[in-house]
């Protein structure tokens, strides 16, 4: 005799989709945080042409992911860039200076999710003088003519 478990009847098949639901948009290897180090996940909105926030610093690494929009980032040491729609970026945090965050696109906003670590009682973003910066102008990778930095 077969038995039917109730638990089960009428149930619908699993989906398999989530096998393969997943894409890896980036990986890196944060550096060792102390107990009490906390991870923070935000939303940032510019306005259309904004030049984003001035020079700073994040006292641990920060993961990021473009909702919309167009970014000109520029990191310490690495040459400016564009990150688009889709795509992610990292940056290392720590001593390293991060420019430039610019929105790109003139007619939308920028919008962006960053994920954050940071190290136990450091804020989450400081900004740099420009004393700092000029000390630092030779780790600043050169940029060509089209930067937006305002």
């Amino acid at each position: 005799m077969n038995e039917i478990d109730p638990a089960t009847a009428g149930a619908k098949p699993r989906s398999t989709a989530w096998q393969t639901a997943v894409t890896t948009l980036q990986e890196a290897e944060p550096p060792f945080y102390p107990e009490g180090a906390t991870v923070t996940t935000i939303v940032v909105e510019y306005p259309p042409g904004d030049p984003g926030t001035p020079p700073h610093r994040h006292y641990g690494p920060a993961f990021g992911y473009i909702v919309q929009g167009e970014m000109l980032l520029e990191i310490e040491g690495e040459p400016e860039r564009v990150v688009r729609e889709g795509e992610a970026f990292w940056e290392p945090g720590g001593d390293v200076i991060h420019y430039q965050d610019v929105n790109l696109r003139d007619d939308i906003p920028l919008r962006f999710t960053v994920t954050m670590m940071c190290e136990p009682g450091k804020p989450m973003l400081t900004l740099v003088d420009e004393e700092e910066l000029a000390q630092r102008r030779d780790r600043r990778a050169p940029r060509p003519n089209h930067s937006r930095e305002k």
